[in-house]
């Protein structure tokens, strides 16, 4: 039986859960909601790499991501903070679709499923 292990553990979801080699993401939103979708973007990826970096593993062994976007016109804000931040050489698979959020001031939602070293 593999171990399971959760990282920053909340009232309701776990940030991460390790098991069987993978990290699995909860969904990350900004800490600063007022941002616009390509701040918030930015403020997502900097959570992802922190999580990432507490699981032993980085963006370089992302292999599925899926963001969601309150708004599809925020697509390109999101894209440019994306694009700064993605490792070129290691893209995930990803999908991006347009959701009602569980906050109104949230403009992006994000997960992912990473490999361990």
């Amino acid at each position: 039986m593999s171990a399971i292990t959760r990282l920053q553990p909340e009232t309701r979801l776990t940030g991460a859960v390790i098991h069987n080699g993978l990290v699995y993401l909860a969904g990350q939103v900004a800490d600063d909601a007022t941002l616009d979708a390509e701040g918030q973007t930015a403020d997502i990826l900097g959570q992802v790499d922190a999580l990432l970096a507490e699981a032993g593993t980085d963006k370089s062994r992302l292999i599925s991501v899926q963001i969601f976007l309150a708004d599809m016109n925020d697509m390109a804000g999101m894209n440019r903070a994306w694009d700064a931040w993605l490792d070129q050489a290691n893209k995930p698979a990803r999908a991006t679709v347009e959701a009602r959020l569980a906050d109104p001031l949230w403009r992006v939602e994000l997960t992912g499923i990473a490999a361990l070293p």
